[in-house]
């Protein structure tokens, strides 16, 4: 069993600043990487962002220069800090984890991000 417990998120205006924080629990014996998708209202869920264990990232190009993702491979957490917001950020938000020989999917439940311009 693999938890993921998400926070933060919420209502913004348009310009500003929110962090999302997701924490990993269980059986988590070989984290590959962690991350951030979102999914917006009638699209399809989408990479934000991911942090390898060796430290590489991988950003959309939406994101780049906005967002920031960072982890605390000690703690299996990661946070995904989100500056400059636009309304066309506006998802729900879900947090990933990457594990095993087979880099299997694991997500968290989701929290919604409001950005209102």
């Amino acid at each position: 069993q693999v938890q993921l417990v998400q926070s933060g998120g919420g209502f913004v205006q348009a310009g500003g600043s929110l962090t999302l924080s997701c924490a990993a629990s269980g059986s988590i014996f070989s984290i590959n990487a962690m991350g951030w998708y979102r999914q917006a209202p009638g699209k399809q869920r989408e990479l934000v962002a991911t942090k390898t264990n060796s430290g590489s990232t991988n950003y959309a190009d939406s994101v780049k220069g906005r967002f920031t993702i960072s982890r605390d491979n000690a703690k299996n957490t990661v946070s995904l800090q989100m500056n400059s917001l636009k309304a066309e950020d506006t998802a729900v938000y879900y947090c990933n984890v990457r594990l095993g020989s087979n880099w299997n999917h694991y997500w968290g439940q989701g929290t919604q991000v409001t950005v209102s311009s």
